[in-house]
């Protein structure tokens, strides 16, 4: 079952700083050795010190779980792996806190595991979880979002505006609001990292009535680097200050809490309300 979510969120996540120095990311891969992020300790202090220079200063390290990862990484691995790399990051004196969570494959084995504590929610709360769709084909998560519901789980959908089914139908996530999932963004989308598709696929995305937030998705310094302070100028630019904090600091923040996320409604600034 799960354990304790770990140190608490630094209280100056969401005040005090401003938001290009505060930003909270729920999709990171920072853990060593682990899925394909930093291959060592010194690969991830490496990451998590790009991290803090984005401006991050909370991070979900969430490992692949399931789909050709399946039966590799145990969730109590990935908790081991969590507090050696907060360990770390102590003793180097990184102001980084990282919670456990997973980048999950969608899986009609997922409700059953999640209860089992055999899959990492975000933050390790049972509130929320990462659920990746296979790019090579679209399975619609429909029919797993009642089930999620049933035991008290939200999913937050993975870099859609990168899948190529979606990101040529954005238009197709309308179908899900009823069941209020969460859309992940990746920043680097927004840069145009991932090429023009994805890039205005992903500001489709942010038109739609679900709740949205903002993660670097982050693997390496060198490659997948995160992206959160050029999203966030990006952001703020097109949208506004109120949105682009929004989706860059509190959306992620209420769900590292295990929180109810924020959605966007047509009015621009006077369109952000509570859920």
């Amino acid at each position: 079952m799960p354990q304790t979510p770990g140190p608490s969120i630094p209280s100056e996540c969401g005040r005090r700083r401003s938001p290009e120095q505060m930003f909270v990311d729920v999709h990171c891969h920072c853990l060593p050795g682990l899925d394909d992020g930093p291959a060592d300790g010194q690969e991830a202090l490496a990451l998590c010190r790009a991290l803090v220079s984005d401006g991050v200063r909370a991070v979900a390290a969430t490992p692949h779980q399931l789909g050709r990862y399946d039966g590799r990484y145990r969730a109590d691995d990935i908790r081991q792996a969590v507090a050696q790399l907060r360990a770390t990051l102590l003793e180097a004196q990184v102001p980084l806190t990282v919670l456990a969570g997973a980048d999950v494959r969608i899986d009609e084995r997922i409700p059953d595991l999640v209860a089992g504590g055999q899959i990492v929610t975000i933050g390790d709360r049972r509130r929320h979880l990462l659920l990746e769709l296979p790019h090579d084909i679209f399975v619609d998560p429909v029919p797993l979002f009642d089930r999620l519901a049933s035991i008290g789980i939200v999913a937050v959908i993975t870099h859609p505006e990168r899948h190529p089914f979606l990101a040529r139908h954005p238009d197709y996530v309308e179908r899900w609001t009823e069941y209020g999932p969460c859309l992940q963004i990746t920043a680097a989308s927004l840069t145009g990292d991932f090429g023009t598709l994805s890039q205005e696929a992903a500001w489709a995305f942010l038109d739609a009535p679900l709740p949205a937030l903002v993660a670097t998705d982050a693997h390496a310094t060198s490659w997948r680097p995160p992206r959160m302070r050029e999203a966030y100028a990006r952001l703020h630019q097109r949208l506004g200050r109120l949105v682009a904090r929004m989706l860059c600091v509190e959306n992620p923040l209420r769900i590292l809490r295990g929180q109810e996320a924020l959605t966007r409604t047509p009015g621009g600034m006077q369109g952000v309300m509570r859920r």
